[in-house]
């Protein structure tokens, strides 16, 4: 029998080192690796260097040294509310950034009717504007999808249908997700990095059976 073939990367980090302007490093010599089908974990306090990572993934900050190699990217964030402009409905603003067609069967398979998508973001509940933002990512054709605690801002059963979506989705993508709830990440990654450590230089990473 042949070798088994891996997934492709969509995200390889190496040797990243970076600090804010007189501030201890938050990353130094950091690598990590993340393929097609997987889900990373990135837990720890407020400060750790969570968001500062995703930032640095998409290009908005630059590292000192190292490099950081991706796929497509696409976003989603915590509160979908503040994700969506108030004034257009929520179709305009997906099909704005969109970069394949849409597709009704997509629509049904994130529990979306069509005429939800013609209203503004105000009329929709929290749930349905994250499916919504869910939605959007997906359309723009993505290879690596950056969560970024999307879904504190649900109640515990919408959490856990949103998450369901997500993992139905791991088949096209992989995933890095921002999360405060350790049992999430336990339940929904093939790996965790803890940056709760004294030293931020030295994440422990946690590979969960």
């Amino acid at each position: 029998m042949g070798k088994r073939r891996e997934n492709p990367d969509v995200l390889r980090i190496e040797g990243l080192t970076f600090a804010y302007p007189d501030k201890t490093p938050l990353y130094e010599a950091f690598s990590l690796t993340l393929r097609q089908g997987e889900c990373v974990g990135i837990v720890g306090p407020s400060g750790s260097g969570k968001s500062t990572l995703f930032e640095l993934i998409a290009g908005n900050l630059r590292p000192e040294r190292g490099t950081i190699r991706r796929g497509r990217i696409a976003w989603i964030f915590q509160d979908p509310y503040s994700s969506f402009h108030p004034s257009y409905t929520l179709r305009e603003q997906i099909d704005e950034v969109a970069v394949i067609p849409a597709d009704s069967a997509l629509n049904a398979a994130l529990d979306l009717e069509e005429d939800l998508l013609d209203r503004l973001p105000h009329e929709l509940s929290g749930g349905q504007l994250q499916r919504c933002s869910i939605l959007r990512a997906l359309r723009m054709d993505p290879e690596l999808l950056l969560c970024d605690e999307p879904t504190s801002a649900l109640d515990n059963i919408i959490q856990l249908e949103t998450m369901k979506i997500l993992m139905g989705i791991l088949d096209r993508v992989g995933i890095l997700l921002i999360t405060h709830d350790m049992d999430l990440a336990r339940w929904a990654c093939d790996r965790i990095i803890d940056l709760s450590g004294k030293s931020m230089a030295d994440p422990f990473v946690r590979r969960i059976a």
